[in-house]
């Protein structure tokens, strides 16, 4: 699935259109240049930090879950940190990408949903994801989700260009 760069010249219903347009863009973005890579070099990393192309998806997914779901939801998961294994990301070698790629789908469909349903200025609910700090607004989160995404968009350009020599924007 390829989606249209959300450009500043395109109408937008307000805000949080603006908002879920460029999440939208950036979640299929990263998922169809990790497709791209030959199923060996999802798994692999060719960076010193050791992080797979298959983990930062996996990452992105968690990322959401814990900044819609576990912080301005307030929904209490068991595990919101799954995306990790002791002090780093991690994905198991039974799970596919195409698993992981669907799951990545699956949370931004609900964060859109919980966007539609509120308003950007209202705040999260208390809960143990803000570690005692106030709960910031749906607005501030979805701005840190987009920064979030697009920086890794760039990491994830440049393994891509490791890795198959195509280049990013």
């Amino acid at each position: 699935m390829t989606i249209e760069f959300p450009s500043p010249t395109r109408p937008a219903a307000g805000t949080a259109d603006v908002f879920t347009g460029y999440l939208s863009y950036f979640r299929e973005t990263l998922l169809a240049k990790v497709s791209a890579l030959p199923e060996g070099e999802r798994r692999t990393s060719r960076l010193p930090s050791g992080w797979t192309p298959v983990e930062l998806v996996k990452h992105l997914r968690f990322v959401e879950l814990r900044w819609i779901e576990w912080g301005f939801e307030g929904v209490a998961f068991d595990d919101p940190w799954g995306d990790r294994n002791v002090d780093r990301w991690y994905v198991a070698p039974e799970e596919s990408f195409a698993e992981l790629a669907d799951a990545l789908r699956a949370q931004g469909a609900h964060t859109d949903k919980v966007v539609a349903e509120n308003d950007l200025g209202a705040a999260g609910k208390p809960g143990p994801r803000w570690d005692g700090a106030e709960p910031p607004t749906l607005e501030r989160i979805l701005f840190h989700l987009v920064q979030e995404y697009a920086r890794h968009v760039g990491h994830v350009d440049v393994v891509v260009e490791l890795a198959v020599g195509a280049v990013g924007e």
